[in-house]
């Protein structure tokens, strides 16, 4: 799907040493984020290094898989990227000036390049993709989901703001995020899905990756309140794990069925010489 996929797994492999590493600094010592963010969010921050913990592990050894030039183990890779493009952003936007605000743009720099830089090496000779259609326009409807809450939601909270002139101190990055980049995301991906085109059907997957990853970390947030004295919201929590879980079943189905056909082209020095014509299951 990737050409070169043997320079998409460096740049992976880099992304996720450097999650790994400031991952379980803050795991280790959460009082990093004392001072630079809300009392009430530092569970949140700590929850958040655990799912990149998690993801960090996936990301590298991904890069480092014999199987890593084949299409679905790059579209959890490219989901995985999104969000750790996602949850460093906040953390780069909100300017969480702790020692290590250095590495959270290196891994921001990093995981947007590396998107961009998958898609810039798409390969043309992925010609088609298909999924069973029921399952596609649930898959469809799934993503069409998130903008149609998360739109009217984040800008009934923003016109307020607009009126006034406040400037809110925290969570804003959440706004930039969510209405510039991820809502369209999902917007566009899921539109392309009901029309049955190859990068809606290929590429949504790696969304609702992203999608699970930032919402369970919110439900996971909760779970570990009362680590630093705070009381689980069950108002919070369940919203977050209900809507996580649709995120990864709809994910989990739309991957395992969806099929991509490819043509190959001449081998290039990173890729491993292929059959005229395969189906990637």
């Amino acid at each position: 799907m990737l050409a070169h996929p043997k320079a998409n797994s460096i740049v992976w492999g880099l992304t996720g040493l450097l999650t790994l590493f400031v991952s379980v600094v803050g795991i280790w010592e959460p009082d990093i984020y004392t001072g630079i963010v809300a009392p009430a969010i530092i569970p949140g921050a700590y929850s958040q290094d655990l799912i990149s913990a998690a993801t960090a592990i996936i990301l590298l050894c991904l890069s480092l898989a014999r199987r890593s030039n084949q299409p679905k183990q790059q579209i959890i890779a490219l989901g995985i990227l999104g969000y750790l493009f996602y949850a460093y952003g906040i953390y780069v936007i909100e300017r969480a000036y702790n020692g290590l605000y250095l590495v959270y743009m290196a891994i921001f720099t990093l995981s947007f390049w590396a998107l961009i830089s998958a898609g810039a090496t798409f390969r043309k000779e992925t010609r088609a993709a298909a999924l069973p259609r029921t399952l596609r326009l649930a898959s469809a409807a799934g993503a069409l989901l998130q903008p149609l809450i998360f739109y009217p939601l984040w800008i009934a909270m923003l016109l307020p703001l607009m009126r006034t002139g406040e400037q809110i101190d925290s969570l804003y990055s959440i706004f930039i995020l969510d209405l510039c980049f991820i809502m369209p995301a999902f917007l566009i991906l899921s539109i392309l899905a009901f029309r049955s085109h190859r990068m809606g059907l290929i590429f949504l997957p790696a969304l609702y990756v992203l999608g699970f990853t930032v919402i369970f970390s919110l439900a996971l947030g909760e779970i570990v309140k009362p680590l630093f004295g705070a009381v689980l919201s069950p108002s919070a929590f369940w919203p977050a794990v209900l809507l996580s879980m649709l995120f990864l079943v709809l994910g989990t189905l739309h991957l395992h069925r969806l099929t991509i056909a490819t043509q190959d082209v001449p081998t290039q020095p990173d890729e491993p010489a292929n059959d005229s014509k395969r189906v990637q299951p």
